[in-house]
């Protein structure tokens, strides 16, 4: 079973690369976050599409922003739409979908930014996360958890550390939340393939981060033992950022009792960008 995650930042303007994509990979599975598309319009811009393809859907979307779904060839049982028991800003976002495919619970998160630390919203994230933690720890055993989650882990993940002083994303509340969440049973199935590697899922459309490859890991597939034990390869396909009309977000794959491509995948991390000296680039946001 092949199972991927990809924030396509609008699947309206995304539809011209995310159709091919799905021809060319051939998922099983797919997370999708900020569809940026209500329930109703999901369906009429993609269902015909999918249903062509041997995809069942379930989407939880708002119109405009956020905005999750779930794809699947595999079946698509017991969807819950929306995070039991999570908080709300003010009220609950479409930023949670979860279904059971082929006997796995896949969870499509799109986890809030933040915006400032110690804002409103960055507790708001805090607060979420937690509840996902709880969401998950509560079973099933066989579980995935995929998805945007606006969090690097370490240092490891973002091209320069000290870029990012003072934002969200990197801060130890954000990071000890997602360590939590790894705390009930998840492995980083990537993280685990890739030790030790410059592997990024995130590149600010801004200043040529994706060409000079200064990124982020913030795409995460996280999954139980039971699930993490299936994992034949783990890769980013970053031939997706590539082109006309992308998403500022790479596509996630992780396939489970046999790789197709190979146990790299067709696309090899690390990219081929060095690291820059540290404290050399800023953000654009804070040119």
């Amino acid at each position: 079973m092949r199972v991927a995650t990809w924030n396509v930042n609008s699947v309206k303007q995304r539809l011209p690369r995310l159709l091919p994509w799905l021809d060319q990979r051939r998922p099983d599975v797919v997370c999708l976050q900020e569809t940026k598309l209500g329930d109703d319009a999901f369906a009429e811009v993609l269902g015909g599409e999918l249903e062509a393809r041997g995809y069942a859907f379930a989407a939880h979307g708002e119109g405009r922003w956020n905005g999750v779904a779930i794809l699947s060839r595999v079946g698509l049982d017991d969807v819950v739409a929306g995070l039991p028991g999570g908080p709300g800003f003010p009220h609950q976002e479409a930023r949670a979908v979860a279904a059971t495919c082929d006997g796995v619970r896949v969870h499509s998160v799109y986890v809030p930014n933040g915006r400032e630390p110690d804002s409103e919203h960055y507790h708001y994230k805090l607060a979420w996360l937690a509840a996902l933690r709880d969401v998950v720890a509560a079973g099933p055993e066989a579980v995935l958890v995929c998805g945007d989650m606006n969090i690097a882990p370490t240092d490891d993940d973002v091209f320069d550390p000290d870029a990012y002083i003072g934002q969200t994303h990197v801060t130890p509340a954000e990071r000890a939340a997602l360590a939590e969440l790894h705390a009930v049973g998840l492995r980083d199935v990537v993280r685990d393939r890739w030790p030790n590697e410059r592997v990024f899922t995130y590149w600010d459309y801004r200043a040529g981060m994706f060409h000079k490859d200064l990124g982020m890991r913030i795409d995460l597939m996280l999954a139980s033992a039971p699930v993490a034990e299936r994992v034949q390869a783990a890769w980013v396909d970053r031939h997706a950022r590539k082109g006309t009309g992308p998403s500022d977000h790479a596509p996630v794959i992780v396939d489970l009792d046999e790789a197709p491509d190979g146990d790299i995948g067709p696309v090899v991390p690390p990219p081929s960008a060095r690291a820059p000296k540290r404290g050399s680039v800023k953000l654009p946001q804070s040119r």
